[in-house]
């Protein structure tokens, strides 16, 4: 899994990544009630907004970590969306994407620079 500096994770399956967040950003959010996801077969470019996430502490955007087409999503999360903080590193996953260029899953971190990085 790689990490970004936004506490997502992702996750390369065959020809997708998986993007979901980390458990140490699902316990900073706090008890979350609502997702929103994107399209599939939506395209995206790295930095757009891809997921809006409510909790009860706040709103968040989960931007695209790299450029691809979303196709898949997490459908379960629309009616249950406290699966992101139950089980934010397996079925609380937001969704899956054909990317561009899977080399540039390089440029994100590793477990250990990403536990270096939220101390």
């Amino acid at each position: 899994m790689k990490y970004t500096e936004e506490h997502e994770w992702l996750r390369v399956e065959g020809d997708l990544v998986v993007v979901g967040i980390t458990e140490h950003a699902a316990t900073q959010l706090g008890d979350v009630v609502f997702v929103e996801l994107p399209e599939p077969e939506t395209v995206v470019a790295k930095g757009d907004e891809a997921v809006v996430i409510e909790s009860v502490k706040a709103a968040s955007d989960i931007l695209a970590p790299l450029d691809g087409e979303i196709v898949a999503v997490n459908e379960v999360l629309a009616d249950n969306p406290g699966l992101v903080n139950e089980d934010p590193l397996g079925a609380g996953w937001f969704f899956k994407m054909r990317v561009d260029d899977l080399s540039a899953l390089e440029d994100y971190m590793d477990e250990d620079e990403y536990n270096d990085l939220i101390g």
